[in-house]
């Protein structure tokens, strides 16, 4: 009985630690307020709300929060806040406001000139260049992470796209219309 009494306070802590972070309560542990509410703008533009999740919906903002405090190094993590910075600047001076005060209309513009400025895509296969490229800008940078964010999340892995987690036989070249969708794993 005294070990039943001792573990059921240790389970509901583990159970409620598990609960869904809550978005008014959510302090970043890198960004700075506003650094936040870039990202979140940004990734609210990028990946929208529609009949499928948007981006703040599954939280890409939080996620990369986290990637940006416990996955970039101390230069990158400056580069980044150097990089934030500079684009909120180009807001200011192209519309008077930063990019989280824009409506859709300017921030559509802003991404757009965006993505003019960053060059051309540069293709790669399996994550390593294929010839010599053109660095890639910050914004395209950013919105990569927003896409891998994104479809990294369960609510989209379970939810969006098809998933079976005892997938059954390897079946190489078959049409894309016999299987539906793209695939989770």
């Amino acid at each position: 009985m005294a070990g039943a009494a001792l573990a059921l306070p240790t389970a509901l802590s583990l159970l409620q630690s598990c609960q869904k972070e809550k978005r008014p309560d959510w302090k970043p542990e890198f960004l700075t307020a506003s650094e936040a509410a870039l990202v979140a703008a940004l990734v609210d533009t990028v990946l929208p709300r529609t009949e499928t999740p948007g981006g703040l919906d599954v939280k890409a903002d939080m996620f990369m929060d986290k990637v940006f405090a416990r996955v970039y190094d101390p230069e990158a993590r400056e580069a980044l806040r150097r990089e934030l910075a500079a684009f909120d600047s180009r807001c200011i001076d192209g519309y008077g406001e930063v990019f989280a005060e824009l409506g859709d209309t300017d921030r559509a513009g802003v991404l757009k000139a965006e993505e003019a400025a960053g060059g051309k895509f540069n293709p790669g296969v399996w994550g390593t260049a294929v010839g010599e490229q053109e660095p890639v800008g910050f914004y395209r940078n950013l919105k990569s992470m927003m896409v891998w964010a994104y479809f990294s999340s369960e609510e989209i892995g379970r939810n969006v796209l098809s998933y079976d987690p005892i997938p059954g036989a390897f079946q190489g070249c078959i049409p894309l219309s016999d299987v539906g969708y793209r695939w989770s794993l």
